[in-house]
């Protein structure tokens, strides 16, 4: 793996981090060196994601954490697990990717989460939240099985350790004598504010006012804390005395996200991932003035907000994305009836079918990468039951940096198979501020809309409501030999691509709208009058859009050439959206040479 040369600003003395490349480095300093170390590794990450983006304020809140884990512990042979993954760049650093850091989540370079092809110190795949303490318990057991001496440390958030599958873990782990350390790293936020119960009862026992017994330790763990986070040698000395402890083992630890730069202290929503800023002081860009296209996220956000002041039965869910799926707009206006249910895709999903069998209507704006968590619930509590819910699927397709896990290329495929489900592509903010009006006046049955991230072309969308069809699709350009039939926004580069063509009349273009239920009429139409099909999705070619095109073909016996593009049959990694979509043959140049590859074919064959 290639690395650029860059020199990065430093106002720091630069005197030990420059010889660390392995955890076995680190652990040749003394003590009282650690804290120095720790400025350095600040630094580090900060002048470097100034530069290149990523997640930054996680990261710098558990710096003294990540150097006390590895001076503490012999990893790799120690397990260390980082939930979801996002403070993890410290971790990176110290075990031997300090040289290719410049590299994180670009085309080609480093994954920005951790990842077991990448490294023996990333002992588990993470990306999506409140895994590592399954994932720590399964080695720790194995281990035993094994007759293995070894530790087995997972660290999570107190917005991860409210869901289910992480209590489900503890449950589970409380019942063993398994080497298992549980770290919780308590800063009081997730991406947004960590909401709830838990989080109250956290509070309390920081602030030493928890009359309770401990929650932890009436789940069978020895519990340790609240302990000062960026205490190195508080960290080292109670690090040290639970490696003596056996059995699961339960540590506190109290952090601030952003801990080192003073604007990701202050705003830590905003430098969660706050894109490029100045590393030495930290500022964000200036917002230029030139009127751009809206985010698909604050269409919906600000259509909900004009749709439930109009219309008191609608309420807004999201887990723990109020930010990024915008709803924040609605739980401002009217916070009565929007509920961030914290990292729970599951509750969320069935939260919304209980309130829909009460006449309400349900707005449940899940991103679609995390919505993979809820598929029980949406088959067996919404579709099984025909109860009108409504899925808002943000970050439809691919997503660029974050690679892999989080890319939302599935949903097409895993939901297009559950009855009564209707599916719905908007292939502009018009689109998506009209499905959004029609559901509400009245719908019996669900509907999931799918739309991607970042910005649309539509300048002007606040235009008055339209009544959507369900289930019909729309010619947006008549031709004769070659249909192309899309879903969802890359209908705007087709039309691009269509214009660059010659003969453009041979060229007939459909927005299909609907993945489920199809529009037969349209599709029979469309069979009947063109040589050969091209079906187009930002999502899998299995079981997706196209996989339904060819089986609509095969059942009525059409016989056409069809060429189905979209996403392969293999998890997509992480670079910018324009270069992934070449990858995989979606960007306009690739299109275009589909579509003159098979107009050759037609007309010389």
């Amino acid at each position: 793996m290639k690395t650029n040369k860059i020199s990065y600003f430093y106002d720091v003395k630069n005197e030990f981090l420059k010889h660390i490349n392995l955890p076995k480095d680190l652990r040749h300093l003394q003590p009282e060196d650690l804290p120095q170390l720790a400025q350095e590794l600040r630094h580090f990450i900060i002048n470097i994601v100034a530069t290149k983006e990523g997640h930054l304020g996680a990261s710098l809140g558990v710096v003294e954490l990540t150097i006390a884990l590895h001076y503490v512990f012999n990893t790799p042979e120690d397990q260390l697990i980082w939930d979801v993954g996002h403070q993890a760049y410290g971790h990176k650093i110290l075990t031997g990717r300090k040289a290719v850091f410049d590299t994180n989540r670009q085309l080609g370079g480093i994954s920005g989460f951790p990842k077991r092809s990448e490294s023996a110190y990333d002992a588990f795949g993470v990306g999506h939240s409140s895994t590592s303490i399954s994932a720590a318990l399964g080695m720790a057991i194995a281990s035993q099985l094994k007759g293995e001496d070894k530790h087995h440390i997972a660290v999570i958030g107190d917005a991860s350790i409210a869901s289910g599958m992480a209590f489900e873990g503890l449950n589970h782990a409380g019942v063993t004598d398994a080497n298992l350390l549980v770290i919780l790293n308590d800063n009081a936020i997730g991406i947004d504010p960590s909401v709830g119960a838990l989080k109250q009862y956290l509070t309390n026992v920081k602030k030493g006012t928890e009359k309770q017994d401990n929650i932890f330790e009436a789940l069978n763990f020895n519990y340790s804390g609240p302990i000062d986070g960026h205490n190195l040698t508080v960290l080292l000395s109670e690090l040290k005395r639970l490696k003596t402890v056996k059995g699961p083992k339960f540590l506190h630890i109290i952090t601030t996200k952003g801990k080192g730069l003073k604007q990701a202290e202050l705003d830590q929503v905003k430098y969660h991932a706050p894109g490029k800023f100045d590393a030495k002081t930290g500022d964000l860009p200036v917002k230029s003035e030139l009127k751009l296209p809206p985010k698909y996220q604050d269409v919906f956000g600000e259509t909900i907000v004009e749709l439930a002041l109009q219309n008191d039965k609608i309420v807004g869910i999201t887990p723990a994305m109020p930010t990024g799926s915008s709803l924040k707009y609605m739980m401002e206006t009217i916070p009565d009836r929007a509920f961030d249910v914290g990292i729970a895709e599951q509750h969320a999903v069935t939260l919304a079918a209980g309130m829909a069998t009460q006449g309400l209507i349900p707005f449940c704006n899940i991103y679609s990468t995390f919505l993979q968590r809820a598929y029980d619930q949406i088959i067996h509590d919404v579709a099984l039951q025909n109860l009108p819910v409504i899925f808002c699927l943000d970050r439809a397709g691919l997503v660029g940096e974050d690679g892999a896990t989080h890319h939302g290329v599935f949903d097409l495929a895993y939901l297009n198979c559950i009855p009564n489900l209707v599916i719905f592509a908007p292939r502009d903010a018009i689109a998506l501020r009209n499905i959004m009006y029609t559901v509400q006046l009245g719908i019996d049955f669900p509907i999931a809309i799918r739309y991607p991230r970042g910005r649309g072309h539509v300048l002007d969308w606040k235009l008055p409501f339209e009544i959507i069809d369900i289930g019909k699709g729309v010619c947006l350009k008549e031709g004769h030999q070659i249909a192309i039939l899309s879903v969802g926004t890359i209908a705007k580069t087709i039309e691009e691509v269509i214009l660059t063509l010659e003969p453009q009349a041979a060229i007939g273009h459909f927005d299909m709208k609907f993945i489920k239920p199809l529009d037969e009429t349209l599709l029979h139409s469309v069979f009947k009058n063109y040589d050969a099909i091209i079906t187009i999705e930002n999502g899998t070619i299995v079981g997706g859009f196209g996989s339904a095109i060819l089986a609509f073909a095969n059942r009525h016996r059409y016989n056409q050439t069809i060429v189905t593009l979209g996403i392969e049959d293999q998890f997509i990694e992480h670079g910018t959206t324009d270069q992934l979509m070449h990858l995989q043959k979606l960007d306009a140049a690739s299109i275009k040479k589909e579509i003159e590859d098979l107009l050759f074919v037609l007309n010389n064959g």
